[in-house]
């Protein structure tokens, strides 16, 4: 007996060893293929060619930037806190790679399948914030400073839009469960087209929440420098960057997942469903939101800090407390 059990432990360990590399990979892979779209979108869009040099159109320059960054030396600035400096960027990695471990890709291709899922998912976005804190704040620079509460003020004020926006959908759904939400959506029902405020308003606040432009206020070049990673260079400017693509990508994958109806194909028709085909429709539909919020970026120009605060306080809320109220309102008639 005691044989068998050592087995069933070993081989979760293995699995549990598998799937985090797995994850790893996932993450850096995406931060690659997002850095280049989005220089190459960019470029596109104010009539520029983009990285052109390294590679068929410069699709080895971000392979290039991150051997250079990895190359580059660590600076501790004299003032600043050491340990803390330093743990910052991994502070602020590891989150994106715990909540990468409850994203289904597809009804079999997943790490962990919690009944809690999104709950989980949502704790450990929350975490982002203590890590760009801490960074601010460690790093004994005033711009560092006011980006790390500028982006506190933020994520408070936009996490409660997106609570309230996914509540409306756990409502009908009664279930936390990222498979059982899916499950509800299939054939031809979609949430997007039964709950289009509370997608729209997890849209706009998951930019904002993932420090987007035109959201972008705790890392304002115009007015911070570089905002709570002025100090930062090398290999701990890259963990920021690569958290900043993986919390894009997990937004994305929840408005998949709740909205979108995940790994399920179009028209809710069986031939286009399956393990492998689940994880092309889930990765496509999250490309898709992706490339949207690079759209916005380079389309729309940063707002003011007060605007910020009253577009989430003064009309993201109270519509999505409205919406909640209606659901929860047909949900109990019905």
């Amino acid at each position: 007996m005691d044989f068998i059990v050592d087995i069933i432990a070993k081989y979760s360990l293995v699995r549990i060893l598998i799937s985090f590399s797995l994850l790893i990979a996932i993450i850096m892979l995406n931060a690659i293929v997002m850095g280049y779209l989005e220089r190459k979108i960019c470029a596109r869009i104010q009539r520029r060619w983009g990285p052109m040099e390294v590679g068929v159109q410069g699709w080895m320059q971000m392979f290039l930037d991150g051997v250079k960054l990895l190359a580059k030396q660590l600076i501790v600035p004299r003032e600043a806190n050491p340990f803390l400096f330093r743990m910052a960027p991994l502070l602020c990695f590891t989150p994106v790679a715990m909540a990468f471990a409850v994203i289904p890709f597809s009804e079999s291709f997943y790490a962990m399948d919690l009944n809690i899922g999104l709950i989980y998912l949502l704790a450990m976005g929350s975490l982002n914030v203590f890590a760009i804190l801490i960074a601010g704040w460690s790093s004994n620079n005033k711009y560092s400073l006011f980006g790390a509460l500028r982006s506190v003020a933020q994520n408070v004020a936009y996490e409660i839009p997106i609570l309230l926006s996914l509540l409306a959908v756990v409502l009908v759904t009664t279930s936390f469960n990222f498979k059982e939400i899916v499950a509800y959506q299939s054939g031809l029902l979609s949430f997007w087209m039964c709950q289009p405020v509370a997608f729209i308003i997890f849209l706009v606040a998951g930019c904002a929440e993932t420090n987007r432009v035109p959201f972008d206020l705790p890392e304002a070049e115009s007015e911070l420098t570089a905002g709570y990673f002025t100090e930062y260079g090398g290999f701990s400017f890259g963990l920021f960057a690569i958290a900043e693509y993986g919390n894009l990508f997990i937004m994305s994958s929840v408005a998949t997942t709740v909205f979108l109806g995940g790994w399920n194909g179009p028209f809710g028709l069986d031939f286009y469903s399956g393990p492998i085909l689940g994880v092309f429709w889930f990765l496509l539909k999250v490309f898709i939101l992706m490339l949207i919020m690079i759209w916005v970026r380079w389309t729309y120009p940063r707002v003011r800090f007060d605007q910020l605060m009253n577009l989430s306080w003064k009309y993201l809320i109270p519509f999505s407390l409205v919406n909640l109220l209606i659901t929860a309102f047909i949900v109990k008639i019905i």
